[in-house]
Protein backbone atom coordinates (compact mmCIF):
# COMPACT_ATOMS: atom_id res chain seq x y z
CA UNK A 1 0.00 0.00 0.00
CA UNK A 2 2.77 2.43 0.90
CA UNK A 3 4.52 1.55 -2.37
CA UNK A 4 1.38 2.42 -4.35
CA UNK A 5 0.98 5.72 -2.49
CA UNK A 6 4.59 6.54 -3.39
CA UNK A 7 3.82 5.72 -7.03
CA UNK A 8 0.84 8.08 -6.96
CA UNK A 9 3.02 10.80 -5.42
CA UNK A 10 5.69 10.24 -8.10
CA UNK A 11 3.50 9.93 -11.20
CA UNK A 12 0.08 11.35 -10.32
CA UNK A 13 0.81 14.71 -11.99
CA UNK A 14 3.54 13.60 -14.38
CA UNK A 15 1.48 14.43 -17.47
CA UNK A 16 1.71 18.14 -16.59
CA UNK A 17 5.39 18.03 -15.68
CA UNK A 18 5.19 17.51 -11.90
CA UNK A 19 6.93 14.52 -10.37
CA UNK A 20 9.23 11.89 -11.84
CA UNK A 21 10.53 12.72 -15.30
CA UNK A 22 11.48 9.17 -16.31
CA UNK A 23 8.77 6.65 -17.08
CA UNK A 24 9.04 3.17 -15.53
CA UNK A 25 10.87 0.78 -17.87
CA UNK A 26 10.41 -2.68 -16.39
CA UNK A 27 8.40 -4.55 -13.76
CA UNK A 28 5.26 -2.54 -14.41
CA UNK A 29 2.74 -2.68 -11.59
CA UNK A 30 -1.01 -2.26 -11.78
CA UNK A 31 -0.70 0.81 -9.60
CA UNK A 32 1.71 2.43 -12.06
CA UNK A 33 -0.68 1.83 -14.93
CA UNK A 34 -3.70 3.19 -13.07
CA UNK A 35 -1.71 6.21 -11.89
CA UNK A 36 -0.10 7.22 -15.18
CA UNK A 37 -3.21 6.65 -17.28
CA UNK A 38 -5.19 8.61 -14.70
CA UNK A 39 -2.57 11.34 -14.84
CA UNK A 40 -3.02 11.54 -18.60
CA UNK A 41 -6.75 12.12 -18.10
CA UNK A 42 -5.82 15.64 -16.93
CA UNK A 43 -5.11 16.50 -20.57
CA UNK A 44 -8.35 14.92 -21.79
CA UNK A 45 -10.28 16.97 -19.24
CA UNK A 46 -8.43 20.13 -20.21
CA UNK A 47 -9.05 19.73 -23.95
CA UNK A 48 -12.72 18.85 -23.47
CA UNK A 49 -13.52 21.62 -21.00
CA UNK A 50 -11.59 24.24 -23.00
CA UNK A 51 -13.41 23.36 -26.22
CA UNK A 52 -16.85 23.15 -24.61
CA UNK A 53 -16.62 26.45 -22.74
CA UNK A 54 -15.34 28.47 -25.71
CA UNK A 55 -17.26 26.49 -28.30
CA UNK A 56 -20.63 27.22 -26.71
CA UNK A 57 -20.46 30.89 -27.61
CA UNK A 58 -19.24 30.35 -31.17
CA UNK A 59 -21.77 27.55 -31.70
CA UNK A 60 -24.60 29.88 -30.69
CA UNK A 61 -23.41 32.50 -33.16
CA UNK A 62 -23.00 29.90 -35.93
CA UNK A 63 -26.40 28.31 -35.26
CA UNK A 64 -28.14 31.68 -35.32
CA UNK A 65 -26.09 32.79 -38.31
CA UNK A 66 -27.11 29.75 -40.36
CA UNK A 67 -30.74 30.73 -39.89
CA UNK A 68 -30.15 34.35 -40.91
CA UNK A 69 -32.06 35.86 -43.82
CA UNK A 70 -28.88 37.64 -44.96
CA UNK A 71 -26.69 35.53 -47.24
CA UNK A 72 -23.44 37.20 -46.10
CA UNK A 73 -24.17 35.95 -42.57
CA UNK A 74 -25.75 32.62 -43.50
CA UNK A 75 -23.16 31.41 -46.04
CA UNK A 76 -20.04 31.68 -43.80
CA UNK A 77 -21.92 29.79 -41.07
CA UNK A 78 -22.99 27.09 -43.53
CA UNK A 79 -19.47 26.65 -44.91
CA UNK A 80 -17.94 26.60 -41.44
CA UNK A 81 -20.28 23.79 -40.40
CA UNK A 82 -19.76 21.95 -43.69
CA UNK A 83 -15.95 22.00 -43.49
CA UNK A 84 -15.61 20.88 -39.88
CA UNK A 85 -18.43 18.34 -40.00
CA UNK A 86 -17.43 17.04 -43.41
CA UNK A 87 -13.79 16.23 -42.65
CA UNK A 88 -12.38 13.72 -40.12
CA UNK A 89 -11.14 15.22 -36.87
CA UNK A 90 -7.81 13.37 -37.19
CA UNK A 91 -7.18 15.11 -40.55
CA UNK A 92 -8.08 18.46 -39.00
CA UNK A 93 -5.42 17.93 -36.33
CA UNK A 94 -2.89 16.94 -39.00
CA UNK A 95 -3.48 19.93 -41.28
CA UNK A 96 -3.76 22.39 -38.39
CA UNK A 97 -0.36 21.36 -37.02
CA UNK A 98 1.39 21.84 -40.36
CA UNK A 99 -0.50 25.08 -40.96
CA UNK A 100 0.76 26.43 -37.63
CA UNK A 101 4.29 25.28 -38.53
CA UNK A 102 4.07 27.21 -41.80
CA UNK A 103 2.72 30.31 -40.05
CA UNK A 104 5.55 30.02 -37.53
CA UNK A 105 8.00 30.63 -40.38
CA UNK A 106 6.19 33.88 -41.14
CA UNK A 107 5.71 35.00 -37.55
CA UNK A 108 7.40 33.23 -34.61
CA UNK A 109 4.40 34.10 -32.43
CA UNK A 110 2.52 31.25 -34.10
CA UNK A 111 5.04 28.80 -32.62
CA UNK A 112 2.86 28.53 -29.52
CA UNK A 113 0.10 27.02 -31.64
CA UNK A 114 2.33 24.08 -32.57
CA UNK A 115 2.05 22.93 -28.95
CA UNK A 116 -0.80 20.56 -28.22
CA UNK A 117 -2.07 22.56 -25.24
CA UNK A 118 -3.08 25.42 -27.56
CA UNK A 119 -3.08 24.20 -31.16
CA UNK A 120 -5.03 21.00 -30.54
CA UNK A 121 -7.39 22.83 -28.19
CA UNK A 122 -8.18 25.33 -30.96
CA UNK A 123 -8.99 22.51 -33.39
CA UNK A 124 -11.31 20.86 -30.88
CA UNK A 125 -12.93 24.21 -30.15
CA UNK A 126 -13.68 24.80 -33.84
CA UNK A 127 -14.82 21.21 -34.41
CA UNK A 128 -17.30 21.12 -31.55
CA UNK A 129 -18.53 24.62 -32.47
CA UNK A 130 -19.50 23.33 -35.91
CA UNK A 131 -21.34 20.26 -34.58
CA UNK A 132 -23.02 22.19 -31.78
CA UNK A 133 -23.90 25.03 -34.16
CA UNK A 134 -25.83 22.56 -36.32
CA UNK A 135 -27.58 21.21 -33.22
CA UNK A 136 -28.55 24.73 -32.12
CA UNK A 137 -29.72 25.60 -35.63
CA UNK A 138 -32.02 22.58 -35.65
CA UNK A 139 -33.34 23.55 -32.22
CA UNK A 140 -34.03 27.10 -33.45
CA UNK A 141 -36.10 25.74 -36.32
CA UNK A 142 -38.01 23.53 -33.88
CA UNK A 143 -39.12 26.38 -31.61
CA UNK A 144 -42.95 26.44 -31.66
CA UNK A 145 -44.20 29.37 -33.71
CA UNK A 146 -46.82 30.01 -31.06
CA UNK A 147 -44.09 30.99 -28.58
CA UNK A 148 -42.70 33.60 -30.96
CA UNK A 149 -46.14 34.88 -31.91
CA UNK A 150 -47.01 35.24 -28.24
CA UNK A 151 -43.82 37.24 -27.69
CA UNK A 152 -44.75 39.53 -30.58
CA UNK A 153 -48.23 39.96 -29.16
CA UNK A 154 -46.73 41.14 -25.87
CA UNK A 155 -44.44 43.53 -27.71
CA UNK A 156 -41.26 41.52 -26.98
CA UNK A 157 -39.09 41.87 -30.06
CA UNK A 158 -35.46 42.00 -31.12
CA UNK A 159 -32.75 41.22 -28.57
CA UNK A 160 -35.26 40.99 -25.72
CA UNK A 161 -37.17 38.25 -27.54
CA UNK A 162 -33.99 36.33 -28.29
CA UNK A 163 -32.73 36.58 -24.70
CA UNK A 164 -36.02 35.79 -22.97
CA UNK A 165 -37.79 33.45 -25.42
CA UNK A 166 -35.68 32.16 -28.31
CA UNK A 167 -32.40 31.36 -26.57
CA UNK A 168 -33.83 29.55 -23.51
CA UNK A 169 -36.20 27.50 -25.68
CA UNK A 170 -33.39 26.64 -28.08
CA UNK A 171 -31.22 25.40 -25.22
CA UNK A 172 -34.03 23.32 -23.76
CA UNK A 173 -34.71 21.63 -27.10
CA UNK A 174 -31.02 21.15 -27.99
CA UNK A 175 -29.77 19.99 -24.60
CA UNK A 176 -30.10 16.18 -25.03
CA UNK A 177 -28.24 16.28 -28.35
CA UNK A 178 -25.70 18.73 -26.94
CA UNK A 179 -25.04 16.32 -24.08
CA UNK A 180 -24.23 13.64 -26.63
CA UNK A 181 -21.85 16.04 -28.40
CA UNK A 182 -20.06 16.79 -25.11
CA UNK A 183 -19.54 13.07 -24.48
CA UNK A 184 -18.22 12.54 -27.99
CA UNK A 185 -15.89 15.52 -27.64
CA UNK A 186 -14.22 14.08 -24.53
CA UNK A 187 -13.77 10.77 -26.37
CA UNK A 188 -12.31 12.63 -29.35
CA UNK A 189 -9.58 14.16 -27.16
CA UNK A 190 -7.77 10.80 -27.36
CA UNK A 191 -6.80 11.67 -30.95
CA UNK A 192 -4.68 14.68 -30.01
CA UNK A 193 -1.34 12.96 -29.41
CA UNK A 194 -1.84 10.50 -32.28
CA UNK A 195 -2.10 13.32 -34.78
CA UNK A 196 0.56 15.85 -35.74
CA UNK A 197 0.88 17.42 -32.29
CA UNK A 198 3.84 15.87 -30.41
CA UNK A 199 3.83 14.93 -26.74
CA UNK A 200 6.59 17.10 -25.31
CA UNK A 201 8.80 15.19 -22.83
CA UNK A 202 6.34 12.26 -22.98
CA UNK A 203 3.62 14.38 -21.35
CA UNK A 204 0.69 12.79 -23.09
CA UNK A 205 -2.95 12.05 -22.41
CA UNK A 206 -4.52 8.86 -21.05
CA UNK A 207 -4.37 6.98 -24.37
CA UNK A 208 -0.71 7.95 -24.78
CA UNK A 209 0.20 6.21 -21.51
CA UNK A 210 -2.10 3.26 -22.18
CA UNK A 211 -0.35 2.69 -25.50
CA UNK A 212 3.03 3.02 -23.78
CA UNK A 213 2.21 0.20 -21.36
CA UNK A 214 0.64 -1.92 -24.10
CA UNK A 215 3.77 -1.59 -26.25
CA UNK A 216 6.15 -2.32 -23.38
CA UNK A 217 4.29 -5.31 -21.94
CA UNK A 218 2.88 -6.68 -25.21
CA UNK A 219 -0.37 -7.02 -23.30
CA UNK A 220 -3.10 -4.52 -24.28
CA UNK A 221 -5.70 -6.24 -22.08
CA UNK A 222 -4.62 -4.41 -18.94
CA UNK A 223 -3.97 -0.75 -19.88
CA UNK A 224 -6.82 -0.37 -22.38
CA UNK A 225 -9.55 -1.64 -20.00
CA UNK A 226 -8.15 0.78 -17.40
CA UNK A 227 -8.45 3.55 -19.99
CA UNK A 228 -12.00 2.48 -20.81
CA UNK A 229 -12.91 2.55 -17.11
CA UNK A 230 -11.68 6.13 -16.76
CA UNK A 231 -13.70 7.25 -19.78
CA UNK A 232 -16.82 5.46 -18.57
CA UNK A 233 -16.51 7.36 -15.28
CA UNK A 234 -15.98 10.58 -17.23
CA UNK A 235 -19.05 9.88 -19.37
CA UNK A 236 -21.18 9.26 -16.30
CA UNK A 237 -19.90 12.54 -14.83
CA UNK A 238 -20.81 14.45 -17.99
CA UNK A 239 -24.29 12.90 -17.99
CA UNK A 240 -24.76 13.85 -14.33
CA UNK A 241 -23.64 17.47 -14.85
CA UNK A 242 -25.57 18.00 -18.06
CA UNK A 243 -28.58 16.23 -16.60
CA UNK A 244 -28.62 18.69 -13.69
CA UNK A 245 -28.39 21.63 -16.11
CA UNK A 246 -31.15 20.10 -18.23
CA UNK A 247 -33.45 19.85 -15.20
CA UNK A 248 -32.69 23.49 -14.46
CA UNK A 249 -33.63 24.47 -18.01
CA UNK A 250 -36.91 22.56 -17.74
CA UNK A 251 -37.81 23.65 -14.23
CA UNK A 252 -40.75 25.74 -15.47
CA UNK A 253 -42.46 22.74 -17.09
CA UNK A 254 -45.01 20.57 -15.28
CA UNK A 255 -43.37 17.52 -13.71
CA UNK A 256 -45.16 15.10 -16.04
CA UNK A 257 -43.89 17.04 -19.07
CA UNK A 258 -40.22 16.78 -18.12
CA UNK A 259 -38.32 14.10 -19.95
CA UNK A 260 -35.60 12.63 -17.73
CA UNK A 261 -32.20 12.17 -19.34
CA UNK A 262 -31.42 8.48 -19.68
CA UNK A 263 -28.14 6.78 -20.44
CA UNK A 264 -28.50 5.27 -23.92
CA UNK A 265 -25.15 3.76 -24.99
CA UNK A 266 -26.32 3.31 -28.56
CA UNK A 267 -26.56 7.08 -29.03
CA UNK A 268 -23.05 7.90 -27.86
CA UNK A 269 -21.66 7.80 -31.38
CA UNK A 270 -22.07 10.27 -34.21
Amino acid sequence: MSSCLQTIADYGLRSIGIGERLLPRTDFTLCQQFTLIGSGMIWNLYFGIFALLLGFGLATAVGVGKGSRHWFVRKPAEWFIFVFRGSPLFIQFFFAYFLFLALKQVNPAFGTFTSAWLGAAVVLFLNTSAYTGEIFHGALKAIPKGDLEAADAYGITGWARFRRITFPTMLRLAWPAYTNEAIFLFHATTLVFFSGFPAWQQRGDALYYAKYFADKTFNPFVPYPILAMYFILLTLSVIAVYGAIGRRLNRHLPKEARRPMRLRPGLLMR
